[in-house]
């Protein structure tokens, strides 16, 4: 009972601080109607001195200082120039840095420095050794907030540039890598998941006009995130090609063989180079299975013995590694990366294993598009007329858009997929002069199933 009567007084002496902060200065609260009435029209111009006024005299009153006072001071950024545009970017980086001590439960480290950051950034004050400091800086001291997907790639595509003017190691490079890139796979799994939840109730049209906004935003995210990562790999380029990965990991090899971490993204970045032929890779492959004998060890290892030739062997390494995978999504990513192997020897077993991929992870987008892929590549075994076999083009682009739907971070490359495939189906001249306009094709190869022939 005591503990309840003081955190009332508490709560009483603090409604009375506020009430006389108020009092003590009666303009703020009419002030900050006035800018809040003029801000939600835009009206930014004549927000600005009202909104001068309280931020300076009563900063701590309402976030809407904040959150006003930034588009305000945007607006008087881009419409102003020389001393006048200094002043409004000096006045919105120290805005920032009050934000959190005025309201540090609703803003946070990482998105404080990003905002800073990328002010600086777009009006070109600032070095490519401050930008990486300070992301750096953002990144490694509150990773949990910094999502924003511009920062993200600026993140990495600073360090990039400061490597190829010989101030920062190749090592460093792939470290940053694997961290923007895990943590733009972690925040596209958030999204994917509302998606996937939202798209079969939308597709019935039983959604509301709540989760319609809601799947609306995670598809634009998604989006987003699918479009850093493009451009991060683009950024990346040459040098994780197999010629420069190879020499640094046998130079590093005897000092980071016990560092588990350093060995799985090794043997996982020389995977997915294909680099999987030289020693470097068995090396490698071996330290992990000594320091962490997991699921990813056993798929590496099942590609080995399927180099060798056992392929029996490596079926076998392939599901214990299914098998020991208890995450659904990592599940799903070992069965794509099994399906990708199987691919050149059995279109028929990586369809198997993509499936699988989609049934552990209904958003895994990468494994439509491989099965769309393994369709068009097999054109002309499926069919017996010109017709017939171009007809499997329609039911690899529906595979394609299928990808960009369930994981809207792929829809770029899934849309170029799709539409490339459409491009070699049959055109309506053929359907016209086939006389199979609103027919089905059915396929009597691996493929099987049918595909329906759309009516002109």
């Amino acid at each position: 009972m005591k503990t309840k009567h003081y955190l009332t007084m508490i709560a009483i002496l603090m409604s009375m601080g506020l009430s006389m902060a108020q009092a003590q200065n009666p303009e703020c609260m009419t002030n900050l109607s006035i800018y809040a009435e003029h801000a939600k029209v835009k009206n930014y111009d004549a927000a600005y001195e009202p909104w001068k006024m309280v931020y300076e005299s009563c900063p701590d009153i309402n976030k809407a200082n904040f959150t006003y006072g930034e588009r305000i001071l945007k607006h008087k950024i881009e419409n102003s120039s020389g001393a006048d545009k200094d002043g409004y970017i000096q006045e919105l980086l120290s805005m920032y840095d009050n934000s959190i001590k005025y309201f540090p439960s609703k803003f946070n480290k990482a998105e404080v420095i990003i905002d800073k950051v990328l002010l600086q950034y777009d009006y070109k004050m600032v070095s490519d050794d401050q930008v990486y400091d300070m992301l750096n800086k953002a990144f490694k001291e509150d990773k949990q907030n910094f999502k924003n997907p511009k920062a993200l790639y600026l993140y990495f595509s600073s360090l990039v540039d400061l490597h190829d003017t010989g101030k920062k190691d190749l090592q460093e490079v792939f470290d940053v890598y694997d961290d923007v890139t895990e943590k733009v796979e972690e925040e596209n799994k958030k999204l994917t998941s509302v998606v996937t939840k939202l798209l079969p109730k939308d597709s019935i049209g039983n959604i509301t006009t709540k989760e319609k906004r809601q799947l609306k935003a995670a598809t634009v995210n998604s989006e987003s995130y699918g479009k850093i990562a493009s451009s991060i790999d683009s950024k990346l380029g040459e040098l994780a090609e197999c010629n420069n990965l190879i020499p640094l990991y046998e130079k590093s090899f005897e000092g980071k063989k016990g560092d588990v971490n350093w060995v799985k993204r090794a043997v996982g970045r020389m995977f997915s180079k294909e680099c999987t032929d030289d020693p470097m890779f068995r090396k490698l492959f071996e330290a992990q299975l000594a320091l962490d004998p997991s699921a990813d060890a056993y798929m590496y290892g099942g590609v080995l013995k399927q180099k060798a030739g056992d392929n029996k062997g490596a079926i076998a390494d392939f599901n214990k590694a299914v098998e020991l995978e208890t995450d659904s999504h990592r599940k799903s990513n070992i069965l794509y990366k099994i399906a990708t192997t199987v691919r050149r020897s059995s279109k028929s077993q990586a369809r198997s294993y993509a499936l699988k991929a989609i049934d552990a992870n209904p958003a895994n987008g990468k494994a439509y598009l491989l099965i769309a892929n393994l369709y068009a590549g097999s054109a002309n075994a499926c069919g017996t007329t010109p017709f017939e076999k171009r007809a499997i083009y329609w039911k690899a682009a529906e595979m394609a858009r299928k990808a960009g739907r369930v994981d809207p971070s792929l829809s770029g490359r899934a849309s170029k997929s799709a539409a490339s495939y459409a491009e070699r189906a049959p055109t309506k001249e053929m359907i016209f002069s086939s006389g199979m306009a609103g027919k089905t094709v059915t396929f009597s190869c691996w493929v099987g199933g049918s595909v329906k022939v759309p009516n002109l």
